[in-house]
């Protein structure tokens, strides 16, 4: 009977320590060390947080040049620290909420995705500045933010991925647009991890058979600065169905290409079979 109650006791510890990793306190807002202090009040007013209600991490320009140096433009990267990040943990299953302000040149799909590269899952995320900037950086907030509040440290190989993917599909709508550089990317990325793809060669071919099926013309950079992303991609331990399950709630062509698992891929291919079996032979009768 005594055992009983122990462990009763301790399933209701457990559940209130649960309760309670994601009660206010782990609640972590990234601010750029180069705002102002109205600026630093504005941001904070519009995460809904206040002084003392959320921990505060800085992120400096040499912090978001060590992530991005080599990656993205300098131009793009600017010489001061704006973007600011609020990060919640939400529970297990939850997914990713991503939300985004005054960023003109990352999309909230761009962020998530790369996000769920970083390893980053079950969280509410606002990505915002005081006023527009790129948000290139954007991402370098939330990941620093995500292991503050969580007190886990994201893999360094992940967010390099990570950075990487996002400021490559980025960089790819600047000349075939947002939507399809992210609708490309991530049937790409999709495959790469499904198919378990190692080597440049059969990265280059899922590459190819993606842009052909978009009707999406590539430069032969452009086509090696994506090998070189999902060969960093296809090193990491990623789940596809895990990545569809955090992108569930994030709108938009992303969620609706990686909902898609390997079963339907069949199953449409068995009936494109079955379709150009009886076109063959309707045309022999004829």
């Amino acid at each position: 009977m005594k055992a009983k109650k122990f462990v009763g006791l301790l399933l209701v510890l457990t559940l209130f320590t649960a309760s309670f990793a994601y009660a206010d306190s782990f609640k972590v807002v990234s601010l750029g060390n180069d705002l102002t202090q109205a600026q630093r009040e504005a941001m904070l007013e519009q995460f809904g947080v206040q002084e003392g209600e959320a921990q505060i991490v800085i992120v400096t320009n040499e912090e978001e040049k060590q992530y991005l140096e080599g990656i993205a433009p300098a131009s793009k990267i600017g010489s001061r620290a704006i973007s600011c990040a609020y990060v919640e943990p939400l529970d297990e299953g939850s997914g990713l909420q991503v939300s985004t302000s005054n960023l003109t040149w990352a999309t909230k799909e761009m962020i998530a995705s790369a996000m769920t590269t970083a390893g980053i899952k079950d969280a509410k995320v606002i990505a915002s500045a005081p006023f527009p900037v790129s948000g290139t950086a954007a991402l370098t907030g939330i990941m620093k933010g995500f292991e503050k509040a969580t007190g886990q440290k994201l893999d360094v190989d992940a967010k390099d991925a990570a950075n990487r993917e996002m400021i490559t599909t980025g960089e790819l709508g600047e000349k075939i647009g947002q939507e399809n550089a992210i609708q490309f990317m991530n049937e790409v990325k999709k495959e790469v991890v499904q198919k378990k793809a190692k080597s440049p060669d059969d990265i280059r071919s899922i590459i190819e058979k993606v842009a052909k099926h978009y009707d999406i013309q590539l430069s032969e950079e452009q086509i090696q600065k994506i090998i070189d992303v999902m060969n960093r991609i296809s090193k990491l331990d990623l789940n596809i169905k895990e990545i569809s399950n955090q992108l569930k709630d994030i709108s938009g062509k992303l969620s609706e290409v990686l909902a898609q698992g390997a079963e339907t891929r069949s199953i449409l291919d068995k009936i494109v079979a079955m379709l150009e079996s009886i076109l063959a032979r309707i045309k022999n009768w004829l």
